[in-house]
C-alpha cells in the first residue's frame, strides 16, 4: 500500500502539468494490475485532480509574488503609478491651455 501511496503522491504532484485524462489512465492502469479497488478509483481521481487544481493555484500565487517583487526591484511603474501621472499630466494640460487661452486672444490682430 506504502507503494500505492508513493505513486499518487508522485502522481499528485506532477497534476498541475497532466490532464485529468492521463491521470483517469494511470488510475485505470493500477486498477488493472490490482493495486486499487475500482470502486476507490473515482475517488482517487477526483482527490488527485483537486490536489492538482491546489497545487497549481499555489503555484501560480508564487510565480505572481515573485514577478511582482521582480518588477518593483527593477522600478517598473504598476498600472496605479501610470494612471496617477496620466490624471496630473491631464490637470497640468487643462492648467496650461488655460493660461495660454488669454494669451491667444491678447495676440489675434484686431480687425477695424
Amino acid at each position: 500500500m506504502s507503494d500505492l501511496f508513493k505513486k499518487a503522491i508522485s502522481l499528485g504532484w506532477g497534476l498541475t502539468m497532466v490532464s485529468k485524462e492521463k491521470v483517469e489512465k494511470v488510475v485505470d492502469e493500477l486498477v488493472n494490475r490490482g493495486e486499487l479497488a475500482p470502486d476507490e478509483s473515482k475517488a482517487l481521481v477526483n482527490r488527485l485532480i483537486e490536489r492538482g487544481e491546489e497545487e497549481q493555484s499555489q503555484f501560480k500565487s508564487v510565480i505572481n509574488d515573485q514577478v511582482k517583487k521582480i518588477l518593483h526591484e527593477i522600478n517598473v511603474p504598476t498600472t496605479s503609478d501610470v494612471t496617477n501621472l496620466e490624471q496630473r499630466i491631464a490637470v497640468l494640460e487643462q492648467r496650461i491651455s488655460e493660461l495660454e487661452a488669454p494669451q491667444a486672444v491678447q495676440e489675434a490682430p484686431q480687425v477695424e
